[in-house]
């Protein structure tokens, strides 16, 4: 990874109508870098990745990825990028080579190029056996890794990928972000995606958070964690309101009601949960303890859960 700037978002502003979709977003992903956008729908991602794909114009601010503007370097842009939509862009009647040398033929590959830039990409993303089989009767993790081959044709210094691994079963997903970091690793290649998986997004070398348009954290992984500060403690009560209330007089705890569980962060005494539960066990009817999650920093961030704020 190196310190030059792969993608700038500046004070980005856009609007739907009455409903705004992003507010001020502002970061930069580093060239080398496996960067996560991470939010629940609606939260702006869509809206980010299709200004970075040069799909529509910003509203307001500034995007520029390796120091050229979206709007005023649209096509030095587009040749520094590799895309992957969400929605499927192969031809399932054709095999896995034929879409490859056609995408390639479009990506301006010479003909005389083409099979040896097609069987690059194959080898890369581990699908150099399936070129003669038909789209169709392929599982959905080898149509996806076909669909990154063809965004690497053209031998892209940026891949970006709106929401990847979507509608895929668990092995299949994190087969794809195998060999999507394999190919960071290997070649370089910055590589920025969108998901609204959590545990997606923990596999990144750093993550954007958005919520409601606005950008709510930014950091690696384990550092927004190690913010929360120690333990979450977790308590089902009948009657939350006045546990909580006692919590905060009795034993100066701050809590939070968060659907209807109360939660406590940032602890690091080991014997706080059975001080509680000795101490409140009438009005207790379960708690728990666990380290802290990126549904933890979203929460404190937020004020509510992750899956709850579409």
């Amino acid at each position: 990874m190196s310190d030059q700037l792969a993608i700038q978002f500046q004070e980005l502003c856009f609007r739907y109508g009455d409903r705004q979709a992003l507010k001020q977003v502002s970061f930069d992903v580093l060239t080398g870098e496996l960067f996560s956008l991470l939010g629940p729908n609606g939260s702006g991602k869509t809206t980010l990745f299709r200004l970075l794909s040069t799909l529509i114009a910003p509203q307001q601010g500034k995007l520029q990825v390796y120091g050229n503007d979206v709007q005023t370097a649209a096509d030095v842009v587009r040749h520094d990028l590799g895309v992957v939509f969400q929605a499927p862009g192969l031809d399932g009647k054709l095999t896995a080579y034929e879409n490859l040398a056609v995408q390639a033929v479009l990506y301006g590959v010479s003909k005389a190029d083409v099979p040896a830039r097609v069987n690059e990409v194959s080898e890369q993303l581990g699908v150099a056996d399936r070129l003669q089989d038909k789209v169709d009767e392929l599982s959905g993790g080898l149509r996806r890794r076909i669909e990154l081959a063809k965004s690497l044709l053209h031998r892209p210094r940026l891949l970006i990928m709106d929401e990847p691994t979507t509608g895929l079963d668990p092995s299949a997903r994190s087969d794809v972000w195998n060999y999507v970091r394999q190919l960071q690793q290997s070649t370089g290649m910055t590589v920025f995606m969108t998901t609204h998986l959590l545990e997606e997004a923990d596999r990144a070398d750093r993550i954007a958070i958005l919520n409601e348009g606005e950008l709510v954290a930014l950091d690696q992984p384990d550092a927004l964690r190690s913010e929360l500060g120690g333990d979450i403690i977790t308590i089902m009560s009948q009657t939350p309101d006045q546990l909580i209330r006692l919590l905060e007089v009795d034993m100066q705890l701050q809590a939070q009601l968060i659907d209807g569980m109360i939660r406590i962060s940032g602890e690091t005494d080991v014997g706080l949960v059975s001080t509680l539960h000795e101490k409140y066990k009438d009005q207790i009817q379960q708690i728990s303890v666990g380290k802290p999650s990126l549904e933890d920093v979203f929460i404190t961030r937020t004020g509510h859960r992750f899956w709850g704020a579409s």
